[in-house]
């Protein structure tokens, strides 16, 4: 009978390879933890910190130091990262040296809501709560608080923030009431009224037309309101 080595050794070489597999794969699940590193990315301010996110994964898992990697779920630890009011998103993976890292994305304020209980306007135009750690250098929101007048500001917020020249000189926002909207300058004691949300894109390039000129004149303390609500202008009332 003729023997066909070829498939005996291929068989052998295929043997080889999933036992070889296998042990790795088995050394690999016998590796515990070794050290925990813990990054935010994005937002520059850190409204969580290192320790907190340790102490909310050692509440729920007790110390992950010198696990078994096999024992640990990499999602679930990754959702209770996330239930943290602070955290947009969270990624956990382990290396293979055993380091586990999450590295998470914080939620970014974009105002602060004065009320009987503050809270933040984040990016997504959601209630955030304040951090312990860190005061966010945002506008104030003042006055008549509804949800209906929070979407309006949430609207101004975003407008505020992708202009240069508003986010360094708006500092607050007042609620009159419904459609009714005032901002607090950082440097100005005028306040400007700009009525509704309607039209913000022509409201602010024509402030921003009104305010270049009367820096050029040196007459900006000489006005006690400018008012952005009237079409194609700005009305400015004296001292």
């Amino acid at each position: 009978m003729n023997v066909n080595w070829n498939y005996i050794k291929l068989g052998f070489l295929l043997a080889t390879v999933v036992g070889l597999y296998s042990f790795a794969d088995y050394r690999s699940h016998q590796k515990k933890v070794h050290g925990i590193t813990i990054t935010f990315v994005g937002e520059p301010n850190v409204y969580l910190t290192e320790e907190a996110v340790n102490d909310l994964l050692i509440q729920k898992y007790g110390l992950l130091t010198n696990r078994h990697k096999e024992t640990l779920t990499l999602h679930n630890l990754e959702q209770t990262i996330l239930s943290n009011a602070m955290v947009k998103n969270a990624q956990v993976y382990l290396t293979v040296e055993g380091k586990l890292i999450a590295k998470i994305a914080q939620r970014k304020p974009l105002g602060r809501v004065q009320s009987d209980s503050p809270f933040y306007v984040d990016a997504m135009g959601t209630r955030m709560p304040l951090s312990p750690y860190h005061s966010a250098r945002v506008p104030l929101i003042t006055g008549h608080i509804t949800e209906k007048t929070l979407q309006d500001v949430y609207t101004l917020l975003n407008h505020i923030n992708t202009d240069d020249f508003l986010r360094k000189n708006i500092i607050g926002i007042h609620i009159e009431k419904e459609e009714k909207y005032q901002l607090n300058l950082r440097l100005e004691d005028f306040v400007v009224y700009v009525g509704s949300i309607n039209r913000l894109n022509d409201k602010f390039k024509n402030f921003k037309a009104f305010y270049a000129k009367a820096v050029k004149d040196h007459s900006l303390r000489n006005y006690a309101s400018v008012h952005l609500a009237f079409n194609n202008q700005v009305v400015c009332t004296k001292l």
